[in-house]
């Protein structure tokens, strides 16, 4: 009996190491099929999870409440695993080179737990070669075993989008490969248990590493160019939305739009692919270019605000500001690698101290990564001038009457509304007397 039929028949176990918004959302939809252990070094996430309680927002407290995926921070529950998908995030170093920390701890855990016949599937993202020159040798120096004779690895890359609710597991190709042409069989047959528009075979191993990188570069880059464009725009004193509407009109344009570019994905992963560029003894070009242009955009848009505050007539020094959204993009609680850090940071050179607003954080989570408390909405009174940073559902359904009670009134100085992903109508809020500007 091979390893599919022992799982679908019960006798063998598949794990998920590592439950955030990519492994918890796996680790959910297995359990549907098959015995699943979800384990976590996390032992406060487990204890959430226990309890029936959704942190990420990916599948929702009543799912959680009723999966039955025995959710676990003892590493020793891993042996009665066959299957193990390792989910555990790749962040980049203060100096963005990879961190594989993350990965090379978790290779360390499963290695130690390690028995024969055992598949290994890496989910995180990584550069090309890092599951065979990297982690293999971690499984097998942990676990005396050997790779190809009697453990196999794969890697599928993951594909989980925080906060999208249309492209689900069940509902994307998942890309899928093996060590082996009966590695890749095995790994495949598994994964079209939950993903139901099918599964891509790989050629290889690197080829998927590959493919994962290069999925965010590509839209990395192209929101580069739309941010390089929203600067020269705004220096021509032409709307940059009003021109990708107007382009978007030819049937081969791609619907890009400027904004700020953090997460732990589009932000980060280009980095892999350059730093195995760099190691190669090729210097990336264009997908250096973008990372520059995207790492600067936080900046810039509090640079406009300081502008838009002296245009305003209204104090720089001392001003009171206050920015909605802090979590790297919308409808989604994860604040990691957000670069709205970085418009917060530029306004405290300016000696402006903003209070921030989140719709969808946690308050206690984001206290203790940054030390910023969240303030309630109705906090923001007596403004000089309001920052949306985040298109969160929440402040798209703004009416002009509450934003309006956001501001103090002063003559002679209109009230400076920063609308960086133009969720407002600015026509409306222009004609209402407001200095408005948008990316």
């Amino acid at each position: 009996m091979g390893l599919f039929e022992q799982l679908t028949e019960k006798k063998a176990k598949l794990s998920v190491v590592g439950l955030g918004y990519v492994g918890m959302p796996i680790a959910v939809a297995f359990s549907q099929k098959l015995d699943v252990i979800g384990y976590d070094s996390n032992a406060r996430k487990i204890a959430l999870y226990r309890g029936g309680k959704d942190p990420t927002r990916e599948v929702g407290d009543e799912v959680i409440a009723s999966s039955s995926v025995e959710f676990t921070s003892d590493a020793e529950r891993l042996r009665e695993a066959s299957f193990h998908i390792i989910a555990v995030p790749t962040p980049v170093n203060p100096d963005n080179t990879p961190d594989l920390a993350p990965v090379e701890s978790a290779s360390r855990a499963v290695g130690k737990r390690l028995a024969k016949g055992s598949v290994v599937v890496y989910e995180s993202t990584v550069y090309p070669g890092v599951t065979e020159d990297v982690c293999v040798p971690i499984l097998e120096r942990e676990s005396g075993l050997v790779c190809g004779r009697d453990f196999k690895v794969g890697y599928s890359p993951e594909r989980i989008n925080p906060g999208d609710k249309k492209h689900r597991l069940e509902s994307i190709v998942k890309i899928v490969s093996g060590c082996d042409a009966e590695t890749l069989d095995t790994v495949a047959r598994v994964y079209e248990l939950v993903c139901l528009a099918g599964v891509h075979r790989a050629e290889s191993i690197r080829v998927a590493e590959a493919a994962k990188v290069i999925e965010n570069s590509q839209r990395d880059i192209n929101i580069a160019f739309m941010n390089e464009l929203s600067i020269i725009f705004d220096r021509m004193g032409i709307d940059t939305h009003s021109v990708l509407r107007a382009a978007g009109t030819k049937w081969n344009f791609l619907p890009f739009t400027p904004g700020l570019v953090g997460g732990h994905c589009i932000g980060v992963d280009p980095y892999y692919l350059t730093y195995c560029a760099e190691k190669l003894g090729y210097h990336s070009q264009v997908i250096l270019a973008g990372r520059r242009i995207n790492d600067g955009m936080g900046r810039y848009v509090a640079q406009c605000a300081v502008k838009r505050l002296i245009a305003a007539h209204r104090p720089v020094k001392g001003a009171r500001v206050a920015i909605l959204g802090l979590t790297f993009k919308e409808n989604c609680p994860d604040t990691r690698n957000t670069r709205v850090m970085d418009i917060i940071e530029e306004l405290r050179e300016y000696g402006i101290e903003p209070i921030v607003c989140d719709a969808q954080a946690s308050p206690e989570e984001v206290k203790s990564a940054s030390g910023i408390e969240l303030m309630p909405l109705d906090a923001v009174r007596g403004m000089d001038a309001v920052i949306i940073s985040v298109a969160h559902d929440e402040y798209r359904a703004l009416q002009p009457d509450v934003i309006a009670a956001f501001f103090a009134k002063r003559d002679g100085a209109p009230p400076v509304l920063i609308d960086v992903k133009g969720i407002l109508d600015r026509s409306l809020y222009e004609g209402l007397g407001y200095s408005y500007w948008r990316l």
